[in-house]
């Protein structure tokens, strides 16, 4: 079961009379609108916030990517683990939004991934694929049928080259989305051609603290208010908008909002023919509402049906929270609706099914809600192996008027299910191949459904049968029976130094309710390499660890290069469990070949120096820095500001330091004053919002750019002209030549000083292709007897890459002052 806090967060967002009226929200539209961006957050939450629970909108955000190139906030993960956080964070998002949630791109492995900042729409639509991009968008448009999309960002100059792209290809997946033609292959999966009434743009500028609109938004043709208050919370959907970012914690998102107007214009790029010329709300000529589907069908027995659906849900709605009266209407208006589906014309099944479908389903959510059943299911373990078994329990509580209640699984193909005969007592057994669960699902759904197991609960109310589904409190999840996991990723080996054995600092853990188990470990090496201590290792069961004393001897005549080696469990290739914790989230987990990087390579380390580390927590530098072979201390708060500093000759300041560590703001002036008297204090790159302050944070006044899409370059591979070809960080220990640049990944650098003190000296100009070169990624000043570097450069993600001209040039920088 996830973590306590977890499960009481959760309640506390959805009391009994919340969960009522959201349900009831849902009744007054039959709009579908589907909100297109790149990454988790980029949706525009009090907008969306209004349209779906003021408005009764359903709202489905469409996701390219996970988030995996961006920044995190909140701890070390990046890339896969920071994509599976990120997921995360966008279903929580999308559940304070009553949305659903469809991705395109399918996690770092898929083409379609964030691989980081890009400036140009064309060019991340070559990189991701131009074709599959809008073909993933066109089945996703003809699955969810929106009447309105709405892409987040506006194609131009200045804005986010993925942001970009997807504005881009959403406008032509809509042109192409009703045409038979365009990927007949569709029709294998039963999808047949869609035609979006709507297309909009937002008609505000995206200008903030990263982006840069070059050119002004279009006119608006109308807008969405957002600053009105919710009947049920009393907040303002705008600020109920922040409920939803808050989730996005890896973002740094969620800043309060005072109650006030909040308007969201937008533009109308596109309109089917017969939309209104002149538009006072962007429903306006859709069948918006179930007596409106009446007014639309060419049938009398279906249109009175849905007029009497449409008065029972009035009344429904009218009701709260009166439970009873609610379940009456509601009960009434489940009835009407599946008559007007048994009734509808064959020729107007493309135009109402899948919208009185919905209706079904959000009917008997009503119904399940204003029942007063309060249904728990959870598993126990929520982790297994191929071929176990888990027991699912569900929790019953309430007092409720619902009879005839059935709890039934929800499972994958393949799987089976028995009972012991105790009520809400399930045993799942799962098949021998069944794949090991990755984190990246396909979607979301605010009804239910989701995971590998839930379970449906059908009951009576009000002489009405309906069936609600209900999410486990933690999803099951298909893990190998023991994971393997080492110290660290990667090992790098600096040829330069001693050949000597390194130990991996293997260990290998069970799953939650397995048995103690014998489990044989291997490693796979390329030639040359050398492994002891790899054997048979018995692993306590239960999630219990044990410790392989494994030891990898490089070759003695190795040579600089890339290889892998990959750990073996019982004979077959293993598989690392990485449990991630954060409060908003509760447990995710991710599993992932074990593997290990293998680097070798030639790096000079300056004599005798001793580096001190205050690390951010959002990267990894320390750790590199020592696998090269420099002597590492990290610095914590006593020692930043009360020990003696002197003890070390250079102090490496990490990622984001100084807003995570309040210690190290307050130590800021012993830092100059080390500084002063002969230390090298380097910084790595920080943001704006990182409480860096241009005028006391540095030794002397230097700016970080704003926005940062001025000042970074997204090419990794962009020209590097060095403009201090002699100055001593770039000429030792190591000379740093244009073979360091190459192979670099994602980026050059990012949040490049815009101005600095003249005592500051710029050592390198990058630039992306046709721009001005920016010269603010490495600065360097004497200050006293000692040094201040800054470094913009994405060195950290280098590092992580296994760069070899990353470590070549870091080890320069922990050099003496």
């Amino acid at each position: 079961m996830p973590a306590d806090e977890a499960l009481i967060r959760r309640q506390m967002a959805q009391p009994s009379v919340l969960r009522l009226h959201r349900a009831l929200s849902r009744l007054k539209s039959t709009v579908t609108l589907l909100d297109t961006g790149a990454h988790p957050d980029d949706e525009s939450s009090a907008m969306l916030a209004a349209l779906s629970l003021r408005d009764g909108v359903r709202v489905v955000l469409l996701c390219s990517t996970r988030g995996e190139g961006g920044q995190n906030a909140i701890g070390p993960e990046r890339g896969g683990d920071l994509a599976a956080l990120r997921s995360r964070e966008m279903e929580e998002a999308a559940r304070v939004l009553d949305a659903g949630v469809t991705w395109i791109g399918h996690g770092p492995d898929d083409p379609v991934h964030d691989f980081g900042f890009s400036k140009s729409g064309v060019d991340t639509l070559r990189r991701w694929g131009h074709e599959r991009v809008v073909e993933r968008l066109v089945r996703a448009i003809r699955t969810e049928r929106p009447d309105i999309v709405i892409p987040t960002f506006l194609d131009v100059p200045g804005q986010h080259g993925h942001h970009r792209a997807m504005t881009q290809a959403s406008r032509e997946a809509v042109d192409l989305a009703g045409d038979p033609a365009a990927f007949p292959e569709h029709a294998a999966a039963g999808l047949a051609p869609w035609s979006v009434a709507k297309f909009y743009l937002p008609a505000w500028s995206g200008k903030s603290a990263s982006y840069d609109d070059d050119l002004p938004p279009p006119d608006a043709t109308v807008s969405v208010q957002a600053g009105d208050r919710d009947p049920a919370t009393g907040a303002t959907y705008a600020q109920i908008g922040q409920w939803s970012r808050l989730a996005h914690r890896t973002q740094g998102m969620g800043v309060w909002r005072e109650a006030a107007p909040s308007p969201w214009p937008l533009h109308r790029g596109y309109a089917m023919p017969g939309m209104p010329a002149v538009e006072s709300s962007i429903m306006d000529g859709l069948p918006a509402t179930v007596v409106a589907l009446a007014d639309a069908v060419d049938d009398i027995e279906c249109g009175t049906w849905l007029r009497t659906a449409q008065a029972a849900i009035d009344r429904a709605m009218a009701a709260w929270p009166d439970r009873a009266a609610v379940a009456a209407a509601a009960a009434q208006a489940l009835t009407a609706i599946r008559a007007a589906l048994a009734s509808r014309p064959g020729h107007a099944a493309s135009f109402l099914d899948h919208r009185l479908h919905r209706k079904e389903r959000e009917l008997e959510q009503v119904l399940f809600a204003a029942s007063g059943l309060d249904v728990r299911a959870f598993a126990e373990p929520a982790e297994i192996e191929p071929g176990g078994t888990v027991g699912i329990t569900t929790l019953q509580a309430g007092d409720t008027a619902a009879v005839e209640i059935a709890l039934t699984p929800r499972l994958p193909g393949g799987w089976t299910w028995d009972t012991d005969g105790a009520t809400g007592q399930f045993r799942i057994r799962v098949p021998d191949d069944a794949p090991i669960t990755l984190p990246f699902v396909p979607g979301f759904d605010p009804l239910g459904g989701n995971g590998l197991v839930s379970v449906e609960v059908a009951f009576t109310l009000a002489g009405a049968r309906a069936a609600a589904i209900i999410d486990l409190d933690e999803p099951v999840q298909v893990l190998p029976a023991a994971s393997v996991t080492s110290a660290s990723d990667a090992i790098v080996v600096n040829l330069i130094r001693p050949s000597n054995p390194r130990p991996l600092g293997l260990t290998l853990q069970s799953l939650r309710g397995t048995a103690s188990a014998q489990r044989k470990v291997g490693i796979a090496t390329p030639a040359g390499w050398q492994t002891s201590g790899v054997a048979s290792v018995a692993v306590p069961g239960n999630a219990g660890i044990a410790s392989i004393e494994a030891v990898l001897t490089p070759p003695v005549a190795a040579g600089a290069g890339l290889h892998e080696a990959v750990v073996t469990v019982d004979g077959q290739p293993g598989w690392s469990v990485r449990r991630m914790n954060h409060p908003h989230l509760g447990a995710v987990v991710r599993a992932a070949p074990a593997i290990l990087r293998l680097r070798t390579l030639e790096v000079a380390l300056p004599d005798g120096v001793r580096v001190g580390v205050v690390g951010g927590g959002s990267d990894r530098a320390d750790a590199w820095l020592r696998q090269v072979g420099l002597a590492v201390d990290p610095l914590d708060a006593g020692t930043l500001t009360g020990g003696d500093l002197r003890a070390w000759d250079t102090i490496l300041v990490g990622v984001f330091a100084f807003r995570t560590r309040p210690d190290l703001a307050a130590a800021t002036a012993r830092l100059h004053r080390w500084v002063r008297d002969g230390g090298h204090l380097v910084t790595l790159y920080h943001r704006p919002i990182d409480t860096w302050n241009p005028q006391s944070t540095p030794l002397a006044p230097l700016t970080i750019g704003h926005p940062s899409y001025r000042w970074r370059v997204t090419d990794p591979s962009a020209p590097v002209q060095v403009l201090r070809p002699g100055h001593a960080l770039l000429t030792g220990p190591n000379s740093i030549g244009e073979a360091d640049w190459t192979g670099w990944d994602k980026e050059r650098g990012l949040y490049f000083a815009s101005g600095w003190d003249p005592a500051y000296e710029p050592l390198l100009a990058i630039g992306d292709p046709g721009e001005a070169p920016l010269e603010g990624g490495l600065l360097s000043g004497r200050f006293g007897l000692g040094r201040h570097t800054h470094v913009a450069l994405a060195l950290h993600h280098q590092l992580d890459r296994l760069v070899p001209g990353a470590f070549r040039l870091m080890a320069n920088l922990m050099q003496r002052a």
